[in-house]
């Protein structure tokens, strides 16, 4: 291989093996050779005898041969040396030469190189002209070449799903198993994917059951989308199979992949931000990373923190960083997940980091206005059976304060938790007790306040219940070949007996509640197991009460609870074993229970500044007492609105914090309060107001550099406005120019450019220029712009236009996209536009000479509507005037409002007003007309593309029209128009009922065209309370008939409104009033002030009734019917102002014209009352309503003439409506059904019965409302009876039928023939049943009874009758609850008897109770029925 092969720092790098030492190295090694092999010689002499010698001269000899072979040796160690370094010479000549070669073939390679890259860059770009026609070409939706295959694997093995698509585009795809999306970024252990060439792969690691599936690939772009999927079935391993063959499985020795020492460039291409979440959410933080190079086995090493905290893969977050994404997910987010959180990329060249700030607010409670969780649970000073919990509080800005906290434990590897402490503790710290030595506990805490206990808090990490003591205890002693001995104290001391007592006993803690005890075991402790007793005693007492005398405890550590507060003790300790329990330790010093910890001091002046559209910079100083603190609560509320709301849900050590998610344009207040293990401090001091607004900062750099004009020696140079002037007015311009191919910059102004167009003299004629340009505010000079195109320095001689400054856009709609032909204008509306797709615009100018070059491409436009972004609104101010208003809560203070009309500036002051304050702007019309129709925009600048349209039509021109002609000439409304009411003496009165009335207002009243004043006869006033103004005529006469008018007027605001009492309408309120008058008069004296009138009462009588008023002593009061008076027994008592006239039994002889007078020296008044016609008729109705209420069931009567149905009524008539029916139809009055009744009874008589007679009977009397019916069914047995005693009185039997007749009654009676017993006895759980025979003609009714209450028959109880003749009666699994007496009831019409059985349960194993056997029951006689 030539020398020219190898690069030259390869050659000149010193590998450390023995082909490369160096001289003296080299020199040292042989001299120390050639006397080890000189001394290996003379051994080897001696022992072979040879170098013995006998004579002096023999040995002379040898020292000289040795001698010389020594000068030998040092001879050829020289010649060696120096054929060395003339070697050496040599080589370094060979490569200096070799070194100049390289440096001259790597120049000729770099300017070979430079040349390649610019005909590569060349190339490009007429390959990027061709490319967009290309792809148009091939552009098609995706088509799946190979199709996905289906596998079937063993649990743990991988599975690689693959398939190929193609497509232009190239298709987006992404895999789902049954119809759901597969994240790999959600679990990077299981799932990773692969994309080269077409051929997509999705890996499945450590394939298990559950990944048993159907998996589907969707690949889609812009053209369609195609999918295929297969089946994956993962079988389990038995015995019996094997799961990979040998050989089959390759084997790979596993390589780190967080290889941080190398150089890496990592770029965040999408970053995480400021995130809300709710406790129990699921949440992944993600970062898009680009790193350079891209290696397989070497990256950059990811490292996520909290607050600066490192944090690693736990049950609560999992780590991913691959397939160029950096991911942090959250398995159940708690407020202990709150933070600012940073991810940081270590590379041997450094660090690269993005941080943003996770908010998480609480879960909404279980019982409303419950507190939120506790946080933060850790445990210290762990022991055998003791250990602190610590916690933090929740924030309680929009709760009620916690009282307290409750803290549950549970032992490691159960579910069952525990709660600690009976009544909640009140600082965030307390002391558990009762642990079991050797076992691990998990704590958590809940919150309590005034309306419930809280979520309980996350759980803390596991802590074991052991002693740090016996660790130090052991001592281990290493020996050789890695043996070791453990050495316990234990050993060491000995047999201890007796232990001696603890020593340094004190208080490690204090607390208002408890006092935690801390001492020394005692030295020597001995072998045996140590258990401790506390004692206490309240100072002065003198005696002494032993703590944990129901608890060993095992720890030298001890909570004491139940101290009286404010008291001061003293303790002792005492330490025992097997064999017995030491002395008493020394005693403590008073201790006295009490918090020395106390609540902080509130936090000092709070300022808050801008910082971005939706955040705020809090700060503020800190309190005077800040020992102990666990950080700070921020609250915020919108001024005015007296609402807060937290900030922050975990408590934060900094006093600075970034206040998150607020308004654009809102204004706050904030303040600051500190918390402790105690509580909270005061609230702070509110913060002045501020508007959330993005900080002043310098602007951004102006783009769009073009050259307008060129004379050969200056150039006319145009420019765009920064996107973002940084809050404030753009100040100006600086320009920076410099010739093609020079490295430094010239300033070309001094003083700034307040224009974006500039002219540049004294330039090269035929030189290239470049020029770069910075904008300026208050703040200062921003960035500047890129360096712009080369121009060349040279005279403009087209006869067309040169190229378009600059444009902007609006408003986005859909319809066309660019203007078909040239027109005159500045501002086009471009349609036809797309949502979600990202347009660049060009414009051509046109003369007489032709069409102008291309503008420069504008700046990317994504068609969307900015979320938030306010319309245009339409209104009408106080005074009337019309006007566009337009709020835009991202203004700043460098913001302009741009309105148009047809999306080209107003100008026009005649037509048009502008006013615009803060954030607001409003476009007033001066004259507004038909000529303002059209399409109104605005824009914002200094804002994100903020803009908005408005069509102005003629329904809402008129619409604002209207409205402003009812501001600047008002009415007042009214809530009645004038109206009319007569009054009690026959005045009439006027009115209307304006909304509301000023003390200002003025009215009149128009009779006919002519004004009224107010005077006696029209009486006119005003009501300015509530709007009413009247008028009172006070005699109202056939004169008055016309037009009435009000007139009313308030301010500039005026209204009236007109009746019109012509004709029949005056004729009718004439009428009104002249009996109202009359009535009036009426009234002076004696009056019925209710006249005759009628109504019937309970008693089915008839009452006249009347009431009066304005009587005396001396007033007359009389009755009449028919013109004749009427005598009454007793006269009417005047002063009860009511008068009565009964009539009994009303009837056709009642009927008459009935009056009342009433009279005195002030007058007479009559009251009459027709009784006839439908008065009469109506009273007979009212009669039947109350009658009929009180009918009774229909009787059966049996006369010689047939059969009677009667119903007795309090009163009857022949004169109301009533109807019989027989099986539905209605029965008229005849020779066979007579219809009759009396006084208080309704009858149907049947002459001569017959079978024909048989049915139901219905009896139905009529009311006004509502009717009454009775029915009755005669047949069968009731109709048998009936014809029986209709026959026996139409025929006079002998004393001898009588006779035989009541003999043959007697046999033919229902009886029991069949005896049953007297009693029965019976075990419980049994079935009894009760049978007997019975007998009667007709066949008799069989009723059973128990307790003589006829017995209710279901599943316990079962009544039976066969043939007539066998009855019986079961009870199925008797109690005790079954014992009684049983009846049996027989009766037919001829009579009956009845039987009693008495039935005793008794239980299993009782004694069965004695019973006469044999005795029958003795039956008793029922007598036949009256009708009978």
């Amino acid at each position: 291989m030539s020398s020219v092969a190898v690069p030259f720092y390869q050659r000149r790098h010193k590998h450390f093996d023995q082909s490369y030492r160096n001289i003296q190295t080299r020199y040292v090694l042989e001299e120390y050779a050639a006397r080890k092999a000189a001394s290996r010689q003379a051994a080897h002499y001696e022992s072979t005898g040879l170098g013995k010698t006998t004579c002096r001269l023999c040995a002379r000899r040898a020292r000289s041969l040795a001698h010389e072979a020594m000068q030998e040796s040092r001879k050829r160690t020289h010649e060696q040396k120096s054929h060395a370094s003339d070697e050496k010479r040599i080589k370094f000549a060979s490569e200096l030469s070799s070194l100049e070669r390289e440096i001259h073939m790597a120049r000729h390679h770099a300017r070979e190189q430079l040349d390649r890259l610019a005909i590569q860059r060349m190339v490009e770009e007429n390959m990027a002209l061709e490319r967009h026609v290309v792809e148009e070409k091939i552009s098609r939706a995706p088509e799946i070449l190979v199709r996905l295959r289906s596998h079937t694997v063993w649990e743990k093995m991988s599975v690689r799903l693959c398939f190929t698509v193609q497509g232009f585009p190239s298709p987006v795809v992404q895999w789902y198993k049954n119809e759901e999306l597969i994240t790999p970024a959600s679990d990077p252990a299981k799932y990773s994917v692969e994309n080269k060439y077409g051929v997509h792969v999705l890996h499945i690691n450590r394939a298990d059951f559950d990944d048993s599936a159907t998996y589907s690939a969707v690949a889609t772009n812009i053209h369609g989308q195609a999918s295929t999927n297969c089946a994956v079935v993962v079988r389990r391993f038995r015995e019996s199979e094997e799961p990979h063959p040998a050989g089959i499985m390759p084997f790979h020795l596993p390589l780190s992949y967080d290889v941080c020492f190398t150089h890496f460039d990592v770029q965040f291409l999408e970053k995480f931000g400021v995130t809300f979440a709710t406790e129990g959410e699921t949440l992944t933080l993600k970062c898009s990373v680009l790193v350079t190079p891209e290696l397989k086995r070497l990256r950059p090493r990811a490292e996520w923190y909290r607050d600066d905290v490192l944090i690693k893969d736990s049950k609560w977050t999992k780590l991913y960083f691959g397939e160029g994404q950096a991911a942090l997910s959250f398995t159940h987010l708690n407020k202990d997940d709150e933070g600012l959180y940073t991810l940081r990329m270590v590379t041997k060249g450094g660090v690269n980091e993005c941080s943003a700030f996770l908010f998480v607010r609480d879960a909404d409670a279980l019982i409303a206005g419950a507190p939120g969780a506790p946080m933060d649970v850790k445990c210290h000073d762990a022991n055998r059976d003791y250990v602190i919990v610590t916690w933090k509080p929740p924030n309680t800005t929009s709760q009620n304060p916690v009282i307290g906290y409750f803290v549950d434990k549970c032992e490691v590897g159960l579910e069952n938790w525990v709660q600690c402490n009976d009544a909640p503790v009140k600082i965030c710290k307390y002391p558990v007790t009762g642990l079991y030595e050797g076992r691990s506990y998990i704590f958590r805490v809940r919150a309590v306040n005034s309306a419930g206990i809280s979520r309980p808090s996350r759980v803390s990490e596991p802590v074991a219940a052991l002693d740090p003591v016996d660790l130090e205890r052991t001592q281990t002693v290493h020996v050789d070949e890695g043996r070791k001995i453990v050495i316990s104290k234990d050993d060491l001391e000995g047999d201890i007996q007796i232990p001696g007592p603890p020593t340094n006993v004190h208080a490690s803690e204090i607390s208002k509640t408890y006092v935690v005890l801390s001492w020394d075991p005692p030295v020597p402790r001995g072998r045996e197991p140590l258990t401790y007793f506390i004692e206490k005693s309240m100072v002065g007492s003198g005696s002494w009460q032993r703590v944990n005398a129901q608890v060993a405890v095992k720890s030298p550590r001890y909570a004491v609870f139940d101290l009286a507060e404010g008291k001061p003790y003293v303790f002792r300790v005492l330490s025992a074993n097997k064999h017995g329990i030491s002395d008493p330790s020394e005693i403590t010093e008073p201790i006295q229970p009490q918090d020395i910890v106390v609540v902080p001091s509130a936090p000092g002046r709070v300022v808050a500044t801008r910082n971005t559209k939706t955040s705020v910079v809090v700060q503020w100083d800190k309190p005077k007492h800040e020992e102990n603190l666990y950080g700070y609560y921020i609250d915020y509320s919108v001024v005015g609105s007296n609402q807060w709301e937290p900030a922050n849900h975990k408590p934060i050590n900094y006093n600075r914090f970034v206040v998150h998610g607020l308004e654009t344009g809102e204004q706050y207040i904030f303040r600051v309060k500190a918390v402790n293990a105690v509580g909270f401090s005061e609230n702070s001091q509110e913060s002045e107001a501020i508007k959330v607004q993005a900080a002043l900062t310098c602007p951004s750099y102006p783009h769009g550099i073009t050259l307008l004009n060129c004379d050969g020696h200056s150039m006319t140079l145009g420019w765009k406005a920064p996107k973002y002037s940084g809050g404030s007015p753009i100040l100006g311009y600086y320009i920076d120019k410099r010739e093609a191919n020079h490295k430094n910059w010239h300033e070309v102004n001094s003083s700034v450019i307040s224009r974006t167009i500039y002219t540049v003299e004294d330039l090269t004629e035929d030189a290239f220029y470049e020029f770069k340009i910075a904008a300026a505010n208050v703040v200062g000079i921003g960035h500047p712009s890129d360096p712009s195109e080369h121009f060349k320095c040279k005279a403009w001689t087209m006869p067309e236009p040169g190229k378009s400054v600059s444009f902007s856009w609006i408003k986005f709609t859909v319809n066309s996209f660019c203007n078909p032909s040239s027109a005159l204008v500045k501002l086009f509306d471009v349609t036809d536009l797309h949502q979600g797709h990202t347009y660049v615009f060009k414009v051509r100018a046109v003369n007489d000479a032709g069409v102008g070059k291309s503008s420069e491409i504008s700046e990317p436009v994504f068609v969307e509507a900015s979320p938030g972004t306010k319309e245009i609104f339409s209104g009408v101010d106080e005074e009337g005037n019309i006007y566009l208003g337009f709020e835009c809560k991202e203004a700043t203070d460098a913001s302009h409002f741009l309105w148009g009309k047809s999306y080209e500036e107003i100008e026009d002051s005649d037509k048009f007003k502008i006013e615009t304050k803060g954030d607001h702007s409003k476009l007033y019309f001066k004259h507004p007309d038909k000529s303002d129709l059209g399409t109104y925009c605005i824009s914002v600048s200094d804002t994100d593309g903020v803009s908005s349209s408005f069509v102005l039509d003629e329904e809402e021109l008129e619409r604002l029209m209207t409205l402003s002609n009812e501001i600047k000439n008002p009415t007042i409304p009214l809530k009645s128009e004038l109206a009319y009411e007569v009054l009690d003496k026959g005045e009439v009165r006027f009115w209307i009922q304006a909304e509301s009335l000023s003390p200002n207002s003025t009215y009149r009243f128009v009779i006919n065209d002519k004004e009224v004043e107010n005077g006696d006869r029209h009486k006119i006033s005003c009501d300015h309370s509530n709007g009413i103004i009247e008028m009172v005529m006070d005699k109202f006469t056939i004169d008055n008939e016309g037009t009435y008018t009000v007139q009313i007027q308030d301010g500039k605001a005026k209204n009236q409104s007109s009746l019109v009492l012509i004709g029949d309408a005056f004729k009718a309120i004439l009428a009104e009033s002249e009996l109202q008058r009359k009535e009036f008069l009426r009234k002076q004296g004696p009056h019925f002030s209710e006249f005759l009138y009628w109504e019937v009462t309970e008693e089915c009588e008839v009452l006249l009734a009347c009431k009066i008023a304005n009587t005396k002593k001396e007033t007359v009061f009389k009755w009449y019917r028919n013109g004749s008076g009427i005598d009454v027994d007793e006269a009417p008592d005047l002063q009860k102002g009511e008068c009565h006239l009964t009539i009994p039994k009303l009837s056709r002889k009642d009927e008459g014209v009935y009056k009342a007078t009433l009279s005195d020296d002030r007058g007479h008044d009559v009251s009459t009352l027709e009784l006839s016609g439908k008065v009469y008729n109506d009273i007979i109705l009212a009669l039947s309503r109350v009658s009929g209420k009180t009918a009774s069931p229909l009787k059966i009567l049996c006369t010689e003439e047939g059969i009677r149905l009667q119903c007795f009524l309090k009163y009857y008539n022949e004169e109301m409506k009533v109807t019989w029916s027989h099986r539905e139809s209605k029965i008229s009055s005849g020779e066979k059904m007579k219809i009759g009744g009396g006084e208080d009874v309704a009858w149907l008589q049947i002459t001569e019965p017959t079978e024909k007679d048989k049915g139901n009977y219905t009896f139905e009397i009529f009311s006004d409302k509502e009717s009454f019916k009775r029915t009755l069914d005669l047949s069968g047995q009731a109709f048998d009876d009936a014809l029986t005693e209709f026959q026996r009185l139409n025929t006079k039997p002998h004393s001898f039928f009588f006779f035989f007749f009541f003999f043959f009654q007697l046999l033919d009676r229902g009886k029991v023939i069949g005896g049953l017993p007297d009693v029965v006895t019976i075990m419980d759980g049994k079935t009894l049943n009760l049978t007997c025979t019975v007998f009667g003609n007709p066949d008799p009714e069989v009723v059973w009874f128990k307790n003589d209450k006829a017995l209710e028959l279901n599943e316990h109880y079962l009544v039976s009758l066969e043939q007539g003749k066998y009855a019986s009666l079961t009870i199925k699994g008797v109690t005790s609850e079954d014992s009684g007496k049983y009846s049996i009831y027989v009766k037919n019409k001829y009579g009956g008897e009845t039987v009693d059985v008495t039935v005793s349960v008794y239980r299993h194993g009782e004694k069965i109770p004695e019973v006469n056997q044999g005795q029958l029951a003795k039956p008793r006689l029922i007598p036949p029925s009256s009708s009978t």
